[in-house]
């Protein structure tokens, strides 16, 4: 665990496994997946001071692979490389996540309508298994588990539209969408509600009705957007979501 200082600087992190290669990439796409994975699970909490050594030490790996991974997550926006200073894992907002929301129903909702005029019968029937995936477990191991089959849910249906630069812009949104989970949602989680919402958007692509598809993705968000809302009422005041 990271221990940190009274100025919330990290002095030691012990190590917890190493970053290997992708198997199509190299160590500097390994450590971007691997501290990607620890921010947005909140490992490294928002507000928290990084070092760059104790992250090597972390994963194993060269401070090069560690500095490109950083650039690359500052550019996704989740920490901040301040020059002569250190890193610092951006904060979150509720101001952020409403605008993250608005931007996945835009593009989501138009990748669902793209997918269903082209997805095959074998791909829908993909999809919709992936829909239905059940999660199980105690309170924190079914969040886990809800955020693999969400994860995997939405990167498909991206996928089968066909637009890898719109599908790549949306996995970066739902990326920064997880930590809210973490942070406040898994309060209001309702994986019983989310997986019909999944089942709808899956059903209607395969329908190749794209119209419904892109509402019915828009009704999903929209219901996290509610939860999201209900959940900022229960911790008004708490420091990790804020309004600004």
């Amino acid at each position: 665990m990271a221990r940190k200082t009274k100025g919330s600087k990290v002095v030691a992190i012990r190590k917890q496994g190493t970053a290997r290669p992708a198997k199509d990439g190299s160590l500097a796409d390994a450590a971007y997946i691997a501290l990607k994975e620890k921010i947005v699970r909140l490992f490294f909490l928002p507000g928290q001071y990084l070092n760059e050594g104790a992250l090597c030490e972390l994963l194993g790996v060269g401070r090069t692979p560690v500095h490109q991974a950083l650039q690359r997550l500052q550019h996704d926006g989740l920490v901040e490389v301040m020059p002569r200073k250190g890193v610092i894992v951006q904060p979150g907002s509720i101001s952020e996540i409403l605008k993250i929301l608005d931007s996945r129903v835009t593009i989501e909702a138009d990748l669902a309508r793209n997918a269903a005029s082209r997805v095959t019968a074998e791909e829908a029937a993909e999809l919709k298994k992936l829909a239905r995936v059940k999660v199980v477990g105690d309170s924190r191991s079914q969040l886990d588990n809800f955020v693999e089959a969400d994860r995997a849910f939405h990167s498909r249906f991206a996928d089968l539209a066909g637009n890898p630069v719109m599908s790549d812009i949306a996995g970066k949104l739902h990326d920064r969408s997880i930590r809210y989970w973490y942070l406040h949602l898994w309060q209001t989680f309702d994986g019983r509600a989310s997986g019909n919402e999944h089942a709808a958007i899956a059903d209607a692509i395969a329908r190749g009705d794209g119209e419904a598809a892109a509402a019915a993705v828009r009704a999903h968000l929209e219901s996290l957007r509610t939860r999201l809302m209900r959940a900022q009422n229960i911790n008004s005041g708490r420091p990790f979501l804020r309004s600004r």
